[in-house]
């Protein structure tokens, strides 16, 4: 299959530790979305705190595997390294969805002029914060349950 256009290669925030009350989904997932990345020709760079996830098993981690914390800190020096074209957030939870907002408005995404794929910061910022879902829900016409916000237990 061939290269996609202008990316070659991408980071892959991957699912970190799975605690108790967090699904294991996300690790199966970036599994696949490594397999996916990579079968387009394009590199794959993980970083992933996890030893034991699925990501980092032979047959699906990237080209290379980082075991870091999925923090800004960390992120930004594998950025800094590795000097990928895109970073793909929505396979390692919230976790790496919070990591990902936190890298592009300290601005750290544009030093180093990594794209975001799949799903924008801008999306992943309207989902999460619930005033910026529902006044999305109400302009688009979906209709939502009436509520208000708890004041006192």
């Amino acid at each position: 299959m061939p290269k996609l256009k202008s990316i070659n290669k991408v980071l892959i925030i991957g699912s970190g530790a799975i605690k108790i009350g967090e699904a294991g989904e996300f690790d199966y997932s970036g599994a696949q979305a490594i397999k996916a990345v990579k079968e387009e020709g394009v590199e794959v760079v993980l970083i992933n705190p996890n030893v034991a996830t699925i990501q980092t098993d032979k047959k699906f981690v990237g080209d290379k595997a980082y075991f870091l914390p999925i923090t800004p800190e960390f992120v930004e020096k594998v950025i800094k390294k590795e000097r990928p074209d895109g970073i793909l957030l929505g396979f390692g939870g919230q976790t790496a969805l919070n990591c990902g907002t936190e890298l592009a408005e300290k601005g750290i995404l544009k030093k180093y002029n990594v794209k975001v794929l799949g799903t924008s910061v801008e999306a992943i910022e309207r989902a999460d914060n619930r005033d910026l879902f529902r006044k999305t829900m109400l302009e688009t016409g979906i209709p939502i349950l009436k509520s208000k916000k708890a004041t006192s237990t």
